[in-house]
């Protein structure tokens, strides 16, 4: 009814005007859009204009010149001004619109079914908004649409089973809305195109539908959360691809979680607080269901006794105490025996002698990590055959030490049993400085025969308790047991009262700072391949550390500058747990020390700076953070990782480094200010504390939601190699589902390193 009530008012105003009569049609259908908003506080619409001749310089609106007509408009993103009003049917008559983009404001009232004559609309943003009514099946007769986003309005009703029709649809979202019924069956095998689909915070009931385990093309996430779904899990659901995140918490499905397919590796957060479920990864287990009670039970042979003339006595209860008793007893008495024989075998470890740690390698043979790819053991020529051997542990007594045998203080300890290098060797090697870090001196020191370089690390005198020796030794011990050819590899340590070293491998090409900013400012270009193969080697060697590693370690510290690159450009990652042997040395400030890729790396002569520059940047948070490890005292996690891993990945495809200021809109980044590297939002339940965004992450989610061309987005040399779009494209997915703001959401590093493994294999 608005909209028959508009058309009269808008012939009233061409009549009134005589200026409006030179107005382009889609000038006019846009002053309509105008005369819909009830109120406008930033003034955002406040240039739009009956006296010009066409739309293509009002605020917001984008124009393409066509050969028939003149320029038309394409484009229309008036989204975050708090608009109040309604969307007139009268905007489907633009019939070039390609992106409409109206969220983030008050508006009220339907969707407008009319919106389906605008048949080359692709993108359709009305998401933050107040609007209400079902969803428009009529939308899906659009040809072109690709992206539809609902989220976080009022609408009601059913999910139309026309959405069949979207065959083009590539991304759906419907969620923050009161969508009610079942999820539609018959639909989703249809939507071919489809890479992700949001109905989370809905008030959907029923089953699952099978068939969603058809959406071959699903890349992204599968997020029906906070519903009211009931039943099991589809087993089907495990056809879909390993890429895919799939989020079913906070519903009321039942039953054991399948282990098909791609269900096998997802985490235990896709299924939390559904009451029913269990099974693996969740920690539930299955019970059989009870006996039926007209059944009667089976004779036990445990709860009663025989006699002599066939009558049956049940057992005493004293009995089965006693019973029960010197099971325990048994139980306790194994797993003392258990321990004791460990702790031997650590002991006779800690003398100087290697066979108890050939026996782990070997045990660990017997269970080979999963992550462990079989390319991925080619980092040297000895690894395939001599990992065993290099896992002895020896000590080399030097000057130094007071006496005594074992490891003790004073001692070079070599975790390689190849390594071979005296302590004075070590601190001859000042006239190869290679950096300082906020913590320490490098060197690189040439071991042997002069072909095999180490990095060695001055962690300085400290004051660290001399108690403490065990406790680094025990740290340093479980690093160096770390061995992937995407990580850096500890190979020795040395403990004195007055002295602490670290001995690594040596990477001899820089880093992934340098490489993509250049030396000394200057410009660098890395082709697509080169980038991609970087970022599947750190995405490697990080899922090693957090699935495979002897304690499951934390990086804590993943950005460029700590990506470390050989000849042939393949990622290493460097400086994971040097923070935790500073904190041990007595280091003051120990965060300081994981500032900068020094562990291992090859650095150019600029790389040593001043003692107040590097204080000055450490007091600056890292742009790299996931946003809940940046507030004071807060630690960093395995998912605060993936975060940090999502950032640089975003820096390698954009080339933007995450501080770059910068808008999506080419209309508006001139005029773009910011006041710091990063957007801060608020954090759901954290009190006063607020979240930083590194500013790339919003610049690119902007983008793609503003369906801008990938040409705006990625860096130019990304892109040089025509035929690697599609790659592109899904490294970006992959990169965005690894900032989700919600660490529950983000993907585990594993499944990361999957994902880009299957780009351009």
């Amino acid at each position: 009814m608005r909209n028959l009530l508009l058309l009269p008012l808008l012939v009233a105003v061409a009549a009134m005007v005589p200026l409006a009569a030179a107005l382009s049609a889609d000038g006019v259908a846009l002053l309509a859009f105008k005369t819909a908003v009830t109120d406008d506080p930033s003034g955002a619409l406040s240039s739009w204009s009956d006296a010009d001749a066409d739309p293509c310089r009002w605020a917001g609106v984008t124009c393409a010149n066509t050969s028939s007509s003149g320029p038309r408009v394409v484009g229309v993103a008036v989204a975050g001004k708090n608009l109040s009003g309604y969307v007139p049917s009268v905007l489907g008559s633009l019939a070039l619109l390609r992106r409409l983009n109206l969220h983030g404001n008050r508006l009220s009232g339907t969707v407008p079914p009319a919106l389906a004559n605008a048949t080359s609309l692709h993108s359709l943003f009305l998401y933050g908004n107040s609007l209400t009514g079902g969803l428009p099946p009529e939308l899906c007769d659009l040809p072109r649409l690709q992206n539809l986003d609902l989220s976080d309005n009022s609408l009601t009703g059913t999910l139309p089973p026309e959405l069949r029709r979207c065959k083009q649809l590539q991304r759906l979202m419907l969620s923050g809305n009161g969508f009610s019924g079942e999820i539609p069956a018959g639909v989703w095998p249809e939507m071919v195109s489809l890479q992700l689909l949001d109905l989370s915070d809905n008030s959907l009931t029923g089953a699952i539908p099978p068939e969603l385990g058809k959406l071959a093309a699903l890349a992204g996430t599968l997020n029906l959360s906070r519903n009211h779904l009931s039943g099991g899990v589809p087993p089907e659901l495990g056809h879909l691809p390993a890429t895919v995140t799939l989020d079913l918490r906070f519903n009321n499905l039942s039953g054991e979680i399948p282990q098909s397919g791609s269900l096998a590796s997802q985490g235990p957060t896709a299924f939390l607080n559904n009451p029913g479920l269990c099974g693996f990864p969740l920690q539930v287990p299955c019970r059989a269901a009870p006996p039926s009670s007209s059944t009667p039970p089976p004779p036990s042979a445990a709860g009663s006794i025989s006699g002599a003339g066939g009558s049956r006595q049940p057992i005493k209860t004293s009995l089965i105490v006693l019973i029960s008793v010197a099971d325990a007893a048994g139980v306790a008495l194994i797993g003392v025996i258990v321990v004791y024989i460990y702790w031997k075998l650590r002991d006779r470890r800690g003398d100087g002698g290697g066979d108890d740690d050939d026996d782990e390698e070997g045990k660990r043979g017997l269970f080979p990590c999963p992550c462990m790819r079989a390319d991925d053991s080619s980092d040297d020529g000895s690894d395939a055959g001599d990992d065993v051997k290099r896992n002895n542990t020896t000590t080399t007594t030097t000057t130094t030490s007071g006496g005594g045998g074992g490891e003790e203080e004073g001692q070079l300890v070599a975790i390689d049993k190849g390594f071979k290098m005296e302590l004075d060797e070590l601190l001859r090697s000042s006239a190869y400085v290679l950096g300082k870090g906020g913590k320490g001196i490098v060197y690189k020191v040439v071991v042997g025969n002069g072909t095999t370089p180490v990095a060695v690390r001055r962690l300085g005198g400290g004051a660290a308790a001399a108690e403490r020796y065990k406790e680094f030794a025990a740290e340093a011990g479980a690093i160096g047991r770390v061995r992937h050819p995407n990580v850096v590899r500890l190979r020795a340590y040395y403990w004195s009262a007055d002295e602490k070293l670290v001995v690594t491998d040596f990477v001899n090409n820089g880093n992934l700072a340098t490489a993509l900013r250049g030396r000394s400012g200057q410009a660098a270009t890395l082709s697509w391949s080169v980038r991609l193969r970087i970022a599947k080697g750190a995405a490697r060697g990080l899922a090693h550390l957090h699935e495979c590693s002897p304690r499951r370690f934390v990086h804590g510290e993943v950005k460029p500058s700590n990506v470390l690159l050989d000849a042939d450009y393949n990622a290493v990652l460097a400086d994971f747990g040097l923070a935790r042997l500073l904190t041990i040395a007595g280091c003051a400030d120990p965060s300081s020390a994981s500032g900068g890729g020094l562990m291992g790396c090859a650095l150019p002569p600029y790389a040593v700076k001043p003692a107040s520059a590097a204080a000055d940047h450490h007091h600056r948070p890292s742009a790299y953070r996931a946003p809940e490890a940046r507030s004071v005292g807060a630690r960093p996690s395995q998912k605060s990782d993936v975060y940090s891993f999502g950032v640089v990945l975003l820096e390698l495809l954009t080339g933007r480094p995450p501080e770059h200021h910068a808008s999506p809109s080419a209309s508006t980044s001139s005029s773009a200010s910011f006041s710091g590297t990063t957007t801060t939002v608020s954090g759901g339940g954290g009190g006063d504390q607020a979240q930083a965004v590194p500013e790339v992450v919003r610049w690119v989610r902007q983008g793609f939601e503003d369906a801008r061309p990938l040409s705006e987005l990625a860096d130019a040399a990304v892109l040089r190699d025509g035929g690697a779009r599609k790659e592109v494209v899904a490294a970006f997915h992959v990169a965005l589902g690894c900032v989700e703001a919600d660490p529950e959401r983000r993907p585990r590093m594993k499944s990361v390193a999957e994902s880009l493994d299957k780009i351009g294999s």
